[in-house]
């Protein structure tokens, strides 16, 4: 057996082990670990896996309700859609190996996120992404760009599951460390749920899948650290992906889970076999025993410390029913995938690894998952943003023009064409309009898919901007007719050292959880991901809510029409004005002042309601977010071909980014019913103008809608490819 480095203070530093903590090991070994178990406290320990800096305020968030079946803390969350079905779903980050290597970085992402939907027993019916860049200028962007957008087409494509939204921003926030957040969401029936606490002592432990490599060594310890200029010195810890194995390990998998074979079963993604292992372990209160021997393995002489650290892709850990072995072996055979029984389930509070007749780890299991270190990190409220100084008017074509070729606004078909939406053949609403729209097969009903934060509301004001989130996310789901059901959230942020950072966690937190208690979309799974930072530079606050909600019946709930010649352009809910820190504020005079816009969550619900219970009336509606009002009619009028006249030429009517609003498309005769039930229901609605002709008129300034569409259309891939 290979000699292992005697442990120092240059190698505990280097596993991202303080040294508190590892006065914290020594008093529960009491004694020194060796390398090996070091490796595995560092796995364990570390940011990405034991969510110690954020623990104390995830507890916070509201998680249960009647649609929630599982809520966080399994690999997935899941939500109750009726009729014996639901949908299996969750959001995660890969950002810090996409930014090392965009391609395999965001393909294993993808990979990942598919895994946790497919391992609880769902086959994936969708995928979405959250994508932030750097400044288009700078001189990596373009690079990660095609990096990451290849990654992910290369392997969602190959897998063979529909991307149908998702978002793409860019600001100079993000020049050091990108963000890639990866979305799956899955169909299950609801008496066919499997989950990963282990149980029953002396029960094999299986490995499934992909042989294990060198790939992705010290990945969750990687990603749980900032960046420096030994970026390059990283690459090996990110991993290689093959999503054609993946296919086959998913179809093995589902099909195992038919033959009564599987106990409890668990992916292997961040810290791979350590990982797994402690965490079906731990939940089932079951010590773990492992031979790393029996581990298929695609390199020669691989070292404990190299196998227990491996994240290579495409594989589980199973807690195998013996009595079915047999039949389980059958069925990974014919997908041709390793199958090999590597442990067993022991009553001690053990994590016990043998290799070459020697034991190479002897830990309290506990201790490693449960017992991991939690944190109160001392944090600084966010200070009042300074009142926003004067905002020049402008000519609102010329407002528009910029906005549109911002490759923050522009159309973004450069993007999901590389995404096959179409696969499985019940996508019903491509992306680029809005909430992707996936049928669940065989039924009427549909889920609604969306992606939603806008940083810069955020680091202004991080309750508000956390309200703001979900209720975006809200509004999304509502103008496709959908009710929502449940959030997930990835939350990304810098250094949680510092405490200016992690009172933006922490007041991010208190908005999201107001809004998804009020709004009645609790968060049933997500992620967190601290240390977005390069040379001490971090990103913009960005708690990304990904959202699911219900159409029970496609043709009485969607709304998704487009807008026809004359439709009447109405607005639901109060317009102030609101230009704080809006899109127009960043992309025509490049400044970031003032306060984000005031969220009323019961403003939220109430023209949320009105918007459903009035669906039947309404040909074509769109949130009011990023832009207001003029970027909206628009981006309306531009995917049906058809111009928009708006009654107004004001800047802060037409550009302001006031919540709890709508934009709506119908007849005259609809628009003068809904107006009487608006006033029944207290609901603020004024029509602003019509769809006419093949110009964009805002008051007396008018483009022809076929010069500005060929803007939206072509800036993103001119600027930002």
């Amino acid at each position: 057996m290979t000699e292992e480095p005697k442990i120092t203070e240059e190698i505990i530093e280097a596993h991202g082990i303080k040294p508190d903590e590892y006065q914290n090991i020594l008093r529960i070994l009491n004694r020194e670990p060796n390398f090996t178990e070091l490796g595995i406290f560092s796995a364990m320990w570390n940011e990405h896996c034991s969510y110690k800096s954020s623990k104390k305020w995830l507890r916070t968030l509201p998680t249960e309700g009647p649609q929630v079946i599982c809520g966080p803390g399994e690999n997935a969350g899941i939500v109750d859609i009726g009729d014996g079905q639901a949908i299996v779903f969750k959001m995660e980050s890969h950002n810090h190996p996409s930014y090392i290597e965009p391609y395999q970085g965001a393909a294993t992402g993808v990979g990942g996120i598919l895994r946790d939907v497919f391992t609880m027993g769902a086959r994936p019916i969708a995928a979405m992404n959250s994508l932030s860049f750097g400044e288009v200028e700078h001189p990596k962007t373009k690079r990660l760009v095609h990096g990451v957008v290849e990654g992910i087409g290369g392997y969602g494509n190959c897998f063979g599951v529909p991307t149908v939204g998702g978002e793409v921003r860019f600001h100079p926030a993000y020049n050091g460390n990108c963000l890639v957040n990866a979305f799956a969401a899955g169909l299950i029936d609801t008496d066919k749920i499997f989950y990963s606490a282990a149980s029953g002592i002396g029960m094999p432990v299986v490995y499934l899948g992909a042989k294990t490599g060198r790939d992705g060594v010290g990945g969750a310890t990687m990603a749980s650290a900032e960046f420096d200029d030994t970026i390059e010195e990283k690459r090996p810890t990110v991993q290689v992906g093959d999503p054609f194995t993946e296919k086959r390990l998913m179809e093995a998998t589902l099909e195992l889970m038919q033959t009564g074979a599987v106990i409890s079963i668990q992916d292997m993604g961040a810290a791979g076999l350590t990982c797994s292992a402690v965490e079906m372990g731990d939940k089932g209160e079951l010590g773990i025993k492992l031979n790393l021997d029996d581990v298929p393995q695609r390199e020669e002489n691989m070292t404990a410390y190299e196998m227990m650290l491996s994240e290579s892709q495409e594989r589980m850990l199973m807690v195998l029913n013996p009595e079915k072995e047999a039949d389980a072996r059958a069925v990974f055979d014919k997908w041709d995938l390793d199958f090999a029984i590597v442990g067993e389930t022991i009553p001690e509070d053990r994590f016990l690894i043998m290799h070459g007749g020697e034991c190479r780890a002897d830990l309290p299991l506990r201790a490693l998952s449960g017992n991991a270190p939690e944190y109160d990190r001392p944090w600084e409220e966010t200070p009042p943003a300074a009142a926003l100084e004067d905002v020049p008017s402008i000519d609102p074509i010329d407002g528009l023009r910029a906005l549109i070729a911002s490759p923050n606004y522009a159309a973004k078909q450069w993007v999901y064409e590389q995404y096959d939406h179409m696969v499985m053949a019940d996508t019903v609403r491509r992306p680029g309009l809005g909430a992707g729209i996936v049928r669940v097969h065989g039924t009427d009903k549909a889920i609604a898919f969306t992606s939603d934060v806008t940083p810069r509301y955020v680091k202004a004001n991080p309750v508000e901007g956390g309200r703001q989130a979900v209720a975006e996310a809200y509004r999304n789901l509502t103008a496709v007719g959908a009710t929502p059901l449940a959030t997930t959230d990835n939350l990304n942020f810098g250094n949680p050292e510092k405490p200016e950072i992690m009172g933006q966690f922490v007041g991010a937190l208190k908005g999201i959880g107001e809004a998804v208690a009020f709004l009645d979309m609790p968060i049933v799974s997500g992620n967190v991901s601290l240390y977005n930072e390069t040379d001490g530079k971090g990103i913009l606050p960005t708690p990304t809510i990904g959202a699911v909600g219900l159409l029970k019946n496609l043709d009485n709930d969607l709304i998704g029409g487009e807008v026809r010649e004359g439709h009447v352009a109405l607005v639901v809910g109060t317009t102030a004005g609101h230009l704080g820190q809006s899109a127009l504020l960043y992309e025509v005079f490049n400044r970031e002042d003032g306060d984000a816009p005031h969220v009323d969550l019961a403003a939220e619900k109430k023209n949320g309601d009105f918007i459903r219970a009035n669906r039947e009336m309404i040909k074509a509606c769109t949130d009011l977010s990023d832009g207001g009002l003029a970027l909206a009619a628009f981006e309306m009028a531009e995917a049906a071909g058809v111009g928009v006249n708006l009654d107004s030429d004001d800047t802060a009517t037409l550009f302001g980014e006031d919540q709890a609003r709508y934009l709506i498309a119908c007849n005259f005769d609809q628009a003068e019913a809904l107006m009487i039930e608006a006033g029944k229901a207290g609901v603020h609605m004024e029509a602003v103008g019509k769809f006419t002709g093949d110009t964009v008129k805002y008051g007396g300034s008018e483009a022809p809608l076929a010069d500005l569409a060929e803007t939206f259309r072509t800036s993103f891939a001119e600027k930002a490819t």
